[in-house]
């Protein structure tokens, strides 16, 4: 039996979810007793409408003794209530655990044991991820600009369920975002991290809508990469470009009568000076932007008042 106060955090948002949730509780608690000197379990009520009572009432007495149910007034993001869980979290170390491996009790333990080799995070990780045709390209664009634009290490075969230390936990608390990326958060929190491979997917496992997956999609983009400044930069240098060929277009037309391409063009009385204009304005335009989003971009990282620096250790000698 290991010494460790474990702390396990499960989210029900559904009422497909809560129809697995007795069997789930049935199958964790004997594992839980047997090798944890003490634990408890966080179930976090992201649904309204289901009634937990009738599920946990049936249950042994030492089991409920070990639940403790945080009903949240109303549905908010999944991410939003794993935070939640995690602020009720005691244990040394926490576990945030899928329903959708339910049948696969003894990930905990393996959780735990390779926690137990120096690491602060451990995750679970997919050999290959099952994506519907219809989304691998937005999933393999999205997956690229994060990488691309940002110096998080993200794991795109990475699943939610993962153990954290007490230490881990307690940094990854204080990055308090409205907007959350939870795989993007566990990156900045850093410390060292390790993952277990699973070879199967899950029996079953809750398909995210694809809406749920877009918004996601441009809170990670624009949160945590610079794709979008990058965009604009981009646009600039394009219509920087663009200016120089119609000025020189234009000039070259009416001075010539022949345009850059060798045909033959006439010059209309103001056609030039039009042109010229409005090539003008749009880059110029387009500098703002620019310029505006650099600003925009220091505004929004000074708001969300992330912490300069996570200490991991201090060690005297």
């Amino acid at each position: 039996m290991f010494n460790s106060f474990l702390s396990i955090v499960t989210v029900v948002q559904s009422p497909s979810e809560s129809r697995i949730l007795s069997p789930y509780l049935r199958n964790i608690y004997p594992l839980l007793k047997q090798h944890f000197a003490d634990f408890e379990i966080i179930l976090v009520n992201n649904d309204t409408a289901i009634d937990f009572d009738e599920i946990i009432e049936p249950l042994d007495a030492d089991l409920k003794h070990n639940i403790f149910l945080l009903n949240l007034s109303t549905a908010t993001e999944r991410n939003h209530a794993v935070v939640a869980g995690l602020d009720r979290a005691n244990g040394d170390y926490t576990v945030i655990f899928e329903l959708a491996f339910y049948e696969q009790r003894d990930l905990i333990l393996q959780l735990f044991n390779q926690s137990q080799l120096g690491f602060d995070i451990v995750y679970l990780r997919a050999r290959q991820r099952r994506i519907t045709w219809r989304y691998q390209l937005f999933y393999q664009l999205f997956h690229y600009i994060l990488k691309k634009y940002s110096k998080l290490q993200v794991d795109h075969k990475a699943y939610d369920t993962r153990i954290l230390s007490r230490r881990a936990l307690n940094s990854l608390l204080r990055l308090r975002e409205n907007l959350r990326y939870m795989k993007a958060i566990y990156s900045m929190v850093g410390y060292k991290t390790s993952h277990l491979e699973i070879m199967e997917s899950p029996s079953y496992l809750a398909e995210e809508p694809f809406n749920e997956r877009f918004r996601t999609s441009l809170v990670a983009i624009t949160s945590f990469t610079s794709f979008l400044r990058t965009l604009l930069l981009w646009i600039f240098i394009f219509s920087f470009v663009f200016l120089i060929g119609v000025i020189i277009n234009a000039l070259k037309v009416k001075i010539t009568g022949v345009d850059i391409f060798g045909n033959q063009s006439e010059a209309l009385s103001g056609w030039t000076f039009l042109v010229i204009l409005i090539s003008v304005f749009f880059a110029v335009t387009c500098l703002n932007l620019y310029i505006m989003s650099i600003y925009l971009s220091n505004i929004y990282s000074e708001i969300k008042q992330r912490p300069l620096y996570i200490m991991e250790s201090i060690k005297r000698f």
